[in-house]
């Protein structure tokens, strides 16, 4: 555990006093600048390459996630919400874990999806009763 010095720790909280608006409290950086503990054991989140379509009722996710097994990705779908989540093992050899969220089509039926791994991508597939067409890719 680090501590941090009284002269950093007044000198923080002139700062923070200085600027109308903001808390008392050091905000998140300001701890880890200061070598907060927890903040070495965060795992690093990095986004992923996601294409959408909505064709005929269906709607379809494609995600690029390349260099994993299919065991090593989590998909969660929940009020009206799709999650995705990869990572390897269960704490990551390089300290990333990569996800996407997405909010899913109106009427879309999260219980009857099926998914696929192949060659990098992943790919959901979903029912949406009654929809038009659209495409919408959306990165990290």
């Amino acid at each position: 555990m680090t501590l941090v010095p009284k002269e950093e720790v007044d000198e923080m909280t002139g700062t923070i006093e200085r600027l109308p608006g903001r808390c008392v409290q050091p905000a998140p950086s300001d701890w880890a600048a200061a070598g907060f503990p927890v903040m070495d054991t965060v795992p690093r989140t990095h986004g992923l390459h996601v294409e959408e379509r909505l064709t005929d009722g269906t709607y379809v996710l494609l995600a690029e996630v390349p260099g994993f097994d299919a065991e090593d990705i989590e998909i969660i779908i929940t009020e009206g919400t799709l999650s995705l989540r990869a990572q390897h093992g269960t704490v990551p050899d390089d300290g990333y874990v990569y996800g996407h969220h997405t909010p899913l089509p109106t009427g879309a039926k999260g219980d009857e999806a099926t998914a696929s791994y192949e060659h990098g991508v992943l790919t959901i597939t979903m029912p949406v009763p009654g929809s038009g067409s659209r495409s919408q890719p959306s990165g990290p």
